[in-house]
């Protein structure tokens, strides 16, 4: 198990590498990630190289045997290379280009930027892929530039439309260009992105800003790949789960060895599950912004998101040391969140957790960033929180390195979906009549958090991936998908799954165009129902009982849509208690083969969710791992390498719990008490215990 931050000790105000490197020393850190923000440092002039300002770093961590990971420095340019090549800069639109002074700036995909980025890459990765204390490379950092107008770009394009679909004609036809005049004679008349209006253009204009992603990670992966040892592995960081516009997390991970992640999240209350749906608050303004991704519930799902892109282990290449975001966001963790935040990313595959970083910055954007050192770089709170957690993490590191997450429901994560409803988007803002552009985010965000709730772990899949074996397999709004794709689905339920569907999926085919046929399109059958109208809900909606097995409170509501539902088989589970949508059942479910299909034609608040989530998993014959929880209390389970079984009980409120009777007995990782089968387990404020048996 690595544990560690990112150092850069170019950023200290004064000379104190060894006071830096004692400190981790002390504190039982394992692992530090460094070189990948200072380009200018590495080359201070065109094409004049510098390395010994970090060989005494490297030789310094390397001495206290602490492990190194080193990055590739292309996703922020030295000031010379935009002075004399302005034409790398990014553009947005004919009328937006990016302009020096940021970070991710530049045309990735141009020639002359991959000229320079492939000669510095070269240059480092030669000088220190020999060294012993270096174990792995980080390519570049949360990959992405925007999405790309540049002229080269556009070009580039428009060869990719050649390859895949052939002709103009081709292109006419499932973009459907006689509407508005847009039929093509020639790939000349191609018109740019900027003020294109055409659902299935955009569709394949974000494909193929994604497929740029990949393609200059695995051409940097290639490079790096000439110089690294058979023990050092590649890996490249993404910023959470969603991602970059432009990025595709799935077809990244597979060209990297291992996949890391960046799943920062909510501090102090907002991580208090007693508090229920009380405003989280103390968040940038970059992640209050996405909606419904505030709470506990988003870090098991960065970690199931992590560890479903490859279907193996992940490294955590940043997470909060202190308060993240501006000076006006200040909230540190109460003590025992890192802990908690650290063994709940653990439980779910983590096989390293870094912070970003060392010591917080004195100048800069992100001065206000926190480290593990404050602006006074004395150790305080946070050093003496993560050292206790370093030197547990290292005593038991055989038996937490390398666990193998338990699965009850897995997750449908769709790509081409979240582009097509980025462009068409279902769901208009809360309290408003304007576009929800994270329409999609919005519909899987709801129904993981209805699965957490109901106390199911989870994975997410690739719809490249197999998810026939899981036992429940939940598919948010899949709106963009191939017939392929659809019949998978209905086979699944034929053979033996529980399959939930949501509202728009089985809507578009795979160009975005909608399907010539009673939606739920192909899915009509397994479904047993099938609609004609469809309607956004301006406010939420009661509902009332539909069968008498599925009970929900009287406060659960329907929000957003409603899908006018006519049953062709299918029993109704729920119905909108409404004068006009009374007509509609909102939920319904049917036996389709040996299996089960649910659908539900609007979204859910997070009681309904919840009941839901809940009545499906009784219907595998899903039982929580301890029964009557306190609210605040989460069990989770992994299998070891050793084949050993391991629960990890975490206590995510101030209120000190207690669970009355054991189901198992078991050996409390950490103290080592012996545990009996009825014993009470005590749980502190902001306390994980493990039991192993």
């Amino acid at each position: 198990m690595l544990y560690g931050v990112a150092y850069y000790h170019e950023y200290q105000p004064y000379e104190r590498v060894q006071e830096d490197v004692r400190r981790m020393s002390e504190a039982g850190l394992t692992v530090v990630r460094l070189g990948e923000s200072t380009w200018a440092s590495w080359e201070p002039r065109d094409g004049h190289f510098e390395f010994a300002w970090m060989d005494r770093v490297i030789d310094a961590i390397a001495q206290a045997g602490i492990k190194i990971i080193f990055g590739t420095p292309t996703y922020a340019i030295p000031p010379w290379m935009q002075r004399q090549h302005p034409e790398l800069m990014a553009r947005y639109g004919q009328d937006r280009r990016a302009y020096y002074g940021a970070r991710q700036n530049m045309n990735h995909a141009a020639p002359a930027f991959r000229f320079y980025a492939e000669r510095v890459i070269r240059a480092l990765a030669s000088h220190y892929a020999p060294h012993p204390a270096i174990i792995g490379f980080q390519l570049d950092n949360e990959t992405g530039s925007g999405l790309l107008h540049n002229p080269d770009v556009f070009q580039k394009f428009v060869s990719y439309l050649k390859d895949k679909f052939g002709s103009v004609a081709r292109v006419n036809e499932v973009w459907g260009l006689t509407y508005w005049s847009h039929k093509l004679s020639e790939w000349e008349d191609l018109w740019t992105p900027d003020g294109n209006t055409n659902p299935g253009y955009d569709l394949e204009w974000r494909r193929f800003q994604a497929l740029l992603v990949t393609e200059f990670l695995a051409w940097q992966a290639r490079i790096v790949r000439e110089y690294t040892r058979p023990d050092q592995f590649v890996t490249q960081d993404v910023v959470g789960v969603h991602g970059r516009a432009e990025a595709d997390t799935y077809e990244i991970a597979q060209v990297m060895d291992v996949l890391a992640i960046n799943p920062y999240h909510v501090t102090q209350d907002g991580m208090d599950l007693s508090a229920g749906d009380a405003r989280i608050y103390g968040t940038p303004e970059w992640m209050s912004s996405m909606i419904n991704r505030s709470g506990v519930w988003t870090m098991y799902l960065n970690g199931d998101f992590a560890r479903g892109a490859k279907q193996s282990n992940f490294l955590i290449t940043e997470l909060n040391a202190n308060s993240i975001g501006g000076s006006h966001c200040n909230y540190p963790s109460y003590d025992g969140q890192w802990r908690l935040a650290v063994y709940t990313f653990v439980s779910r595959g983590a096989n390293m957790v870094e912070y970003w970083h060392w010591h917080t910055l004195h100048y800069g954007a992100e001065t206000y960033w926190g480290g593990v050192l404050g602006h006074d770089l004395e150790p305080g709170r946070c050093y003496a929180e993560l050292s206790r957690i370093a030197h547990e993490l290292r005593e038991h590191d055989d038996t937490l390195t390398g666990l193998k997450p338990d699965t009850d429901v897995a997750f449908l994560y769709s790509q081409d979906s979240k582009y097509g409803l980025e462009m068409m988007p279902c769901l208009s803002q809360p309290g408003g009549n304007l576009p929800d552009r994270a329409s999609y985010q919005r519909i899987f965000d709801t129904w993981y958090r209805a699965f957490f709730d109901a106390r199911a772990q989870a994975v997410v899949v690739h719809p490249a991936q197999d998810f026939e074996a899981y036992p429940v397999l939940v598919v948010p709004a899949l709106y963009v998908a191939d017939d392929a794709l659809l019949k998978r689905l209905s086979d699944y339920a034929h053979n033996g799954g529980h399959l939930l569907l949501t509202f728009r999926s089985g809507y578009a085919d795979e160009f975005a165009r909608i399907r010539w046929q009673r939606a739920p399109g192909p899915l009509r059958q397994a479904v047993g129902a099938s609609y004609q109208e469809y309607s956004n809900l301006a406010v939420p909606l009661a509902l009332k009982p539909g069968a008498a097995d599925f009970v929900f409170a009287a406060e659960a509501r329907a929000t957003g849509w409603a899908d006018g539902l006519q049953l062709e088989g299918a029993t109704p589970l729920a119905y909108y208690d409404h004068p006009h949508f009374g007509r509609f059942p909102a939920i319904v479910s049917q036996p389709f083969g040996e299996g089960r299909v649910t659908y539900c034609g609007t979204l859910p608040d997070a009681t309904l969710g919840e009941a839901l989530a809940s009545w499906i998993m009784k219907q595998t014959g899903f039982r929580p791992l301890v029964n009557d929880l306190p609210v605040s209390v989460r069990v989770t389970s992994a299998q070891s390498r050793a084949g050993s079984k391991l629960w990890f009980i975490s206590n995510w409120s101030w209120e000190r719990q207690r669970l009355p009777s054991l189901p198992i007995d078991a050996r409390e990782l950490f103290s080592g008490t012996l545990l009996r089968r009825g014993d009470t387990l005590e749980l502190d404020a902001w306390d994980v215990k493990i039991l192993v048996f």
